[in-house]
């Protein structure tokens, strides 16, 4: 085992790295920078060290400062989190130059399932099912339009190296094609330096699942549960579930086999997820790999009782993976309700400021991840998650209960947040029944910005 790790993230996190390597006695050092002075991951790692201004490109992105401050410390190994650099594979390259432990997959693998193109070709060949699509990557409009009629509108049209609903439009008919087109060519170049995107069949009203996959240095490769994370706005998600609503025991043997199949693939070392797309009809299709922990890992660590960055941990270090052989089954049910700074009121801009109250709720079946308290400053620089509230049940409707019970005694004052709004899902009928697709939000909202 390592003796000291650098975490190259900041937030609840990085604050959970921390955590996690107290309990295995490993020594960590947070970096952070101007903005972050005061964050909890700061005080409670063992060393901090500032790594530059608040702008994220000169500093959590700076891959020069990260690995001097890992040098100037003795630091062994380098855990980056989720977001940033946690799938950068020349980050990950940089770090085995410098003679640190990138905790994660190789380089060759962060970019295998990186490219979207590439990774729709990699699992086609491992007999996953993939959306029909185009081939690979399209840069000609005319080519575009020609392969979308045949694919059949609509027609998703995404950045190859994106992520996070960036560089994805919806064509829903040839009229609107081209324009849709050069859009996602335009967002995806200014977000990922690439232009470069690829074509996939629409799939309508689907639920969007993913399997938590880990493998080891010694050529074991599990999946450990499914989560359903439909319940999205504009690509990104609000809530989170373990186990889905939505399978059956035989549909999630299925694609929990084909989650298998697609890390075996590629020899998958580490923590990942496999996503797909459930169409109504009990059709399943790949969508893309994340080579990193997610945020909502902790859906299934409190189904299945795991410690997911422990594990990372342990792996990379090049020890098996600790849980036996055969199916972990998940224990109970948990949900995940990310609260961000936002303003629902006015279409969930950002909210940055101090907060003035924070009381966060308890009571059996309750857990909260956050890097926030009373007094804090939320920089206006990162993402705006700022807690992650989990609850946990014997049946799914206990959970529900819980999670509403939890919201409406969750306080956050001084700042506008999500916590409101997301109370208001846990009344919705649709979502008390388990039956939210990928277009809950925008039918939940009604085409304005409140529900």
């Amino acid at each position: 085992m390592f003796s000291k790790l650098l975490i190259a993230n900041r937030g609840e996190i990085a604050l959970r790295i921390v955590r996690a390597c107290r309990e295995l006695d490993v020594a960590t050092v947070a970096v952070y920078s101007d903005a972050d002075r005061e964050s909890l991951h700061v005080r409670f790692a063992d060393e901090a060290v500032c790594i530059g201004p608040p702008q994220a490109a000169e500093s959590y992105l700076k891959v020069s400062r990260i690995v001097a401050a890992a040098e100037i410390t003795g630091a062994e190994a380098v855990h980056p989190g989720y977001g940033f650099l946690a799938e950068n594979a020349e980050f990950a390259e940089i770090c085995g130059r410098s003679d640190l432990v990138f905790v994660g997959p190789s380089p060759d693998q962060i970019r295998s399932m990186g490219d979207k193109a590439v990774a729709r070709e990699t699992m086609r060949a491992a007999g996953v099912p993939v959306v029909p699509g185009s081939d690979g990557i399209v840069r000609d409009e005319d080519e575009a339009l020609s392969l979308a009629r045949d694919i059949g509108f609509p027609v998703m049209i995404k950045a190859a190296a994106g992520g996070g609903g960036k560089g994805m439009r919806v064509a829903s008919d040839e009229a609107g094609f081209r324009r849709h087109f050069n859009a996602a060519q335009a967002e995806a170049a200014a977000a990922f330096g690439e232009d470069g995107v690829y074509l996939e069949r629409c799939i309508v009203r689907p639920r969007h699942i993913e399997f938590q996959v880990f493998g080891d240095r010694h050529g074991r490769v599990v999946h450990v549960g499914d989560r359903d994370c439909s319940i999205q706005r504009r690509h990104q998600k609000l809530v989170e579930e373990a186990p889905s609503p939505g399978l059956t025991p035989e549909l999630r043997h299925r694609m929990g086999e084909a989650a298998v199949a697609a890390a075996r693939a590629i020899e998958y070392v580490g923590s990942g997820t496999v996503e797909f797309l459930l169409d109504p009809s009990g059709e399943f299709f790949f969508i893309e790999m994340n080579t990193r922990i997610q945020v909502e890992h902790t859906v299934t660590e409190v189904t299945t009782g795991l410690d997911l960055v422990k594990e990372q941990i342990r792996v990379a270090a090049g020890e098996p993976l600790s849980f036996p052989e055969g199916e972990i089954p998940q224990r109970c049910h948990a949900i995940e309700f990310r609260i961000n700074a936002e303003d629902p009121d006015r279409g969930f801009a950002p909210a940055p400021g101090t907060i003035t109250t924070f009381h966060q709720p308890g009571g059996p079946g309750v857990r909260i991840d956050t890097h926030v308290y009373s007094g804090y400053r939320v920089p206006p620089f990162y993402d705006s998650l700022i807690a992650k509230l989990i609850v946990s049940g014997n049946t799914r409707d206990e959970a529900v209960v819980r999670g509403r019970e939890a919201l409406e005694s969750f306080i956050i004052e001084g700042i506008p947040t999500t916590i409101g709004y997301l109370s208001r899902i846990t009344r919705d009928e649709t979502f008390r029944a388990g039956g939210a697709d990928t277009g809950f939000v925008e039918r939940f909202m009604g085409g304005n910005a409140t529900p």
